[in-house]
């Protein structure tokens, strides 16, 4: 994190313990939390009265009837500049998009290991990596998504970019998780991510994206352990 900038961060989950263990991941990296609650009509509060760089939600069942997606709209509304990250332990994909499509910059499972929770903080104050399309790509072409450009370039995280380029050179999830210094079921999250933003349906697939956009041999060999 950028040691010249202060950043600050308001936290939403229905259970307390969340709270605690957020607050430590953010202090880890130098994040200060300016406000933090179980309650989602506190969090429209809090976000227009402490102003902050980011906030972290929880977005299941919520109390008198708001839904995950209104929240992060009514946040958003109150400050225009607010980054959200959604944390829920949800892996449906509609829940996924919904989240997005409400303004979310990131979506990470309460099942994530704190490191990518983190590292989603830190991608959301940093810039994306673009993979601009090129001519000549196939008829199905992948979607834009949030943090893209308004040309249909696909954005990719660091991360993502990482086991993208490693996929394609043939490593499997156990391997990848092992490489990486993460669980399996947080390669699988990322890999889901990548196939939504690229619109392909399997590591085949995606892999062959790899290939035809140069992305193939470009892993980010410094990131992992000798």
């Amino acid at each position: 994190m950028d040691g010249n900038q202060h950043r600050t961060a308001v936290l939403f989950d229905p259970h307390p313990l969340w709270l605690d263990a957020l607050e430590s991941i953010l202090g880890s990296i130098d994040v200060t939390v300016v406000g933090r609650t179980t309650s989602p009509e506190e969090v429209l509060e809090l976000v227009e009265e402490r102003q902050p760089d980011i906030l972290i939600c929880e977005t299941g069942t919520l109390n008198g009837g708001l839904s995950g997606s209104a929240l992060i709209r009514g946040c958003r509304q109150r400050l225009s500049t607010l980054r959200v990250i959604v944390l829920w332990a949800s892996r449906n994909h509609g829940d996924i998009d919904a989240a997005f499509d409400a303004g979310a910059l990131a979506y990470a499972l309460k099942t994530a290991h704190p490191d990518d929770v983190a590292a989603a903080v830190r991608q959301a104050f940093d810039h994306t990596i673009f993979l601009a399309r090129t001519n000549g790509d196939p008829a199905r072409s992948p979607s834009p998504v949030v943090g893209g450009s308004e040309d249909g370039n696909v954005s990719l995280t660091r991360r993502e970019r990482e086991i993208l380029a490693l996929v394609a050179e043939g490593h499997s999830n156990r391997q990848l998780a092992r490489m990486l210094w993460v669980t399996e079921q947080t390669v699988k999250f990322h890999l889901s991510n990548i196939y939504r933003k690229l619109d392909v349906a399997n590591r085949t697939e995606a892999s062959r994206w790899a290939h035809t956009h140069g992305l193939a041999g470009t892993a980010l060999t410094d990131a992992l352990p000798s």
